[in-house]
């Protein structure tokens, strides 16, 4: 098993608010209410996370590298139309970094291997 393949079995698995943060992102960079609201959507309206757990959970993305928060000032035209579309505090946004991909591909997976086993004890029928 390699540093990386070792590292990527550590987080596994995930649980399901994190697993839908990643997936989330996924789709590219995005601050927390809309993180919030993609995932009601992927859910659909299942899995509902309150701010205190959004951030807690982004915050344990960050420390374990998975996913990185981007400056405002990172981009001087970012920046221009943040403050053109939401005046006053700055809000924060996330992408996936390189590990995170790899950790959401092996979740992912990781489900579909529980899945396709599932249809062995049901006889064959779809689930």
């Amino acid at each position: 098993m390699t540093r990386t393949q070792s590292e990527v079995s550590k987080s596994l698995p995930l649980r399901e608010p994190t697993f839908f943060i990643l997936l989330s992102l996924a789709r590219g960079e995005k601050h927390g209410y809309a993180i919030m609201k993609d995932i009601d959507e992927l859910s659909l309206g299942r899995v509902k996370l309150s701010t205190g757990t959004l951030y807690e959970a982004l915050a344990r993305l960050l420390d374990q590298n998975l996913i990185e928060r981007i400056d405002e000032t990172e981009s001087g035209e970012r920046e221009f139309q943040k403050r053109q579309n939401h005046p006053g505090r700055p809000r924060k946004s996330y992408r996936l970094m390189q590990m995170g991909w790899r950790v959401l591909e092996a979740e992912t997976n990781r489900m579909r291997a529980l899945v396709a086993a599932a249809p062995l004890r049901f006889g064959g029928e779809q689930v």
